[in-house]
């Protein structure tokens, strides 16, 4: 067994026995998750991504383990980053369907695990095209920088709409749908037909809205990480920041509008990895390749100093007109 494979067993082992100490402990149905419980989760999450960043130091596979590291750890925390704005749309549609707290867990961890899934998906997508068509990179770098242009110019008038989102009318036109009050149910029995209840709505919406979401982040992850070759790094990195998206959820819920201005820092970093994409096209107007590859660790340094920054920002500077968040 060579480092690679002991490294993929590794990251399966601990997501599994995450996954069963999660659904046995903190998924119980019909229970509330506090905010002392949602910050230990969280640090029990980041803690274990940061563990497996460790192993992958030690491991030193192809004699790269420092570097392999720095990629896992700068792809883990933009990820983590662009899942800080995806909870935001997460709580407007549970607000939107009005869902009750002792719901929340069992919800977000079943759509939770359906976006897992289709991240799998994409990220596989993505390596063959990124193996096959070097270009794909530029056309992922022109697509990162166009997003993080629209990010930092919407305005707060463009905020999420669940009632008019594409997802929400596949469901109301495609499936056998009812409002009634779930009482914790996701499929109600009614004259011998089964109805999906707005709690499996909700689930559904959470996956296929990650949908959109990937398309931002798979492309900001290649940005990173480069090399197809090295799909674990790709596929750790997402999918520990995707399972810590529940915890922060909790931890979140409450200081949304506490935030103002993050969307603006992550639009930054999209901006950054996008043209640091792009920087390879300068070779045809004669500069030197060498100048044309950003090492890892300035990618590293610019989420953090955008992200930190965007927060502390949003702290001390609330914009005018914001209400406070108010959490049911």
């Amino acid at each position: 067994m060579d480092k690679t494979q002991l490294t993929y067993i590794v990251f399966a082992a601990v997501i599994c026995i995450a996954l069963v100490f999660d659904l046995g402990l903190l998924s119980k149905k019909n229970t509330t998750i506090s905010l002392k419980a949602a910050l230990l989760q969280t640090i029990f999450w980041v803690a274990l991504s940061f563990a497996f960043c460790g192993f992958i130091w030690y491991e030193n596979i192809d004699g790269n383990g420092k570097q392999d590291a720095i990629s896992f750890i700068s792809a883990y925390l933009l990820e983590w980053s662009l899942s800080i704005d995806n909870i935001f749309v997460f709580i407007i549609i549970f607000n939107f369907f009005k869902v009750k707290e002792n719901s929340y867990s069992r919800v977000l961890l079943l759509g939770i695990l359906m976006a897992i899934v289709f991240r799998i998906l994409f990220i596989a997508i993505g390596s063959a095209a990124v193996a096959k068509y070097d270009w794909i990179m530029y056309v992922f770098g022109i697509f990162l920088a166009y997003t993080g242009i629209k990010m930092f110019a919407a305005g707060d008038e463009e905020e999420f709409d669940p009632g008019t989102n594409w997802a929400f009318k596949f469901m109301r036109k495609y499936m056998r749908t009812t409002d009634e009050e779930p009482n914790g149910r996701f499929i109600i029995n009614k004259g011998n037909k089964a109805f999906f209840t707005k709690l499996s709505m909700v689930v559904l919406m959470l996956g296929l809205i990650d949908i959109v979401f990937a398309v931002d982040s798979i492309p900001a992850v290649f940005s990173i990480i480069p090399d197809p070759s090295k799909k674990l790094l790709i596929y750790s990195s997402n999918i520990f920041a995707v399972l810590g998206l529940r915890s922060l959820f909790f931890l979140l819920r409450g200081a949304a509008s506490k935030f103002d201005y993050l969307q603006q820092g992550i639009a930054i970093v999209l901006l950054f990895i996008g043209l640091k994409m792009l920087l390879p096209l300068l070779k045809f107007a004669g500069v030197n390749e060498h100048y044309l590859h950003l090492p890892v660790w300035i990618s590293l340094l610019m989420i953090l100093v955008c992200i930190s920054g965007s927060i502390f920002y949003s702290i001390y500077h609330k914009r005018k007109g914001i209400p406070n968040d108010v959490v049911e």
